[in-house]
């Protein structure tokens, strides 16, 4: 999804969609000390993604600050939860929208005053009020980046795949086995459902009977797929080779594999294609002074911030003004003409419940365990 176990795991999102980010580390959990700025004051600490910590992405804030925060780098938000409540000390957490909620749930955040924000009025405010953004009357995350899931194929592969219309069935259909590729989330049970009939606001909350009903459909997928996939690079070298023809994909895998001359089209599914964005939240943990988090967070709102991140990955920058400043032909490769108008056509994942985050991803591994 979304980025839940991740998401993360996309939650569903779970997943490495920052694997294209990665810079010389190695992907994995751990905590990178950079130099402090003072002896006396407290560093600012960021659970982040790997690939998010390099200055390009706040360099504001070492304009200012004389150097960057210190940053512990996580795989998925649930680890990132899991840390926090092992009781590791960070003042900022980079999160999806649709797993918000688990760490404010856990009464982990806090409200963030975006009057402390220079750049919150240039927010799309379709994110300013997106659901995830907001707890009750709080802004709970400030939206930072954004992307599309959706299906990425092969056009001189495919073949009649789609001649009633791109579609998520592809990868329910017996025919393509070992073609196609989905991510290893559950969200494939959601898409499952969509496929039957479902709209999404129904299928991201599926539960109890209903949950049980659509186990048939991700159980075929979990046969059919080649690979569930949790790196973004192996969908991508699949799709080069023509190993798959189709697979689950953000928006980089387009921009690559375009820019590889590798015949590559994104899909508009008729059932519908997602949107998912993630932010800055403010954690109740950290110990640094709290103007360090909000000139972090304002930094990665800035449209220069945004210029890097359409540029340099393809994904969306959640600063209007970005999209301004940005080269326009890194917002063409995009495949994005109307950022305002493609959030409002888009799905954008929702926040899930956290007990229907827990039976959902148990029937997820359940069926996975039954791949043969």
């Amino acid at each position: 999804m979304q980025r839940i176990k991740f998401i993360d795991r996309m939650s569903t999102g779970k997943l490495t969609r920052r694997e294209m980010l990665k810079s010389a580390t190695a992907f994995g959990v751990g905590l990178t000390v950079l130099p402090r700025l003072t002896a006396a004051a407290e560093v600012l600490t960021c659970l982040e993604w790997a690939g998010y910590d390099v200055p390009d992405y706040f360099g504001s804030y070492v304009g200012k600050h004389g150097g960057p925060p210190n940053f512990s780098i996580f795989a998925g938000e649930e680890d990132a939860l899991a840390k926090v409540r092992a009781g590791f000390a960070a003042d900022v957490m980079h999160p999806c929208n649709y797993s918000v909620n688990r760490f404010v749930t856990a009464g982990l955040t806090v409200p963030i005053d975006t009057a402390k924000l220079s750049n919150w009025k240039d927010i799309f405010p379709a994110l300013q009020t997106a659901d995830g953004v907001m707890s009750g009357s709080d802004v709970v995350m400030a939206p930072a980046d954004w992307g599309n899931s959706s299906i990425a194929y092969r056009p001189d592969l495919i073949g009649d795949a789609f001649k009633d219309g791109e579609t998520w069935a592809i990868f329910y259909d017996e025919k393509y086995k070992d073609k196609v590729a989905l991510l290893d989330d559950y969200l494939v049970i959601q898409i499952g459902a969509m496929v039957n009939g479902m709209p999404y606001d129904q299928a991201y909350k599926l539960s109890g009977a209903d949950l049980e009903a659509a186990k048939a459909m991700a159980a075929k997928a979990v046969q059919i797929n080649r690979m569930l996939w949790t790196d973004a690079t192996e969908i991508q070298q699949g799709l080069a080779s023509g190993e798959i023809i189709a697979a689950y994909s953000w928006n980089d895998t387009i921009k690559n594999l375009s820019a590889q001359g590798i015949p590559i089209a994104y899909a508009k599914p008729k059932e519908g294609y997602f949107t998912w964005f993630c932010g800055l939240t403010l954690l109740n943990s950290g110990k640094a002074d709290p103007a360090l988090a909000y000139d972090f967070i304002d930094a990665w709102l800035s449209p220069e911030t945004g210029k890097v991140l359409i540029e340099g990955s393809g994904y969306g920058h959640a600063n209007m003004k970005s999209f301004e400043v940005a080269q326009a032909d890194a917002i063409v490769a995009m495949g994005i003409k109307d950022p305002v108008e493609h959030m409002k056509s888009a799905i954008l994942f929702k926040t899930m419940p956290n007990e229907v985050v827990n039976e959902q991803n148990k029937v997820w591994e359940e069926l996975k365990a039954l791949k043969q």
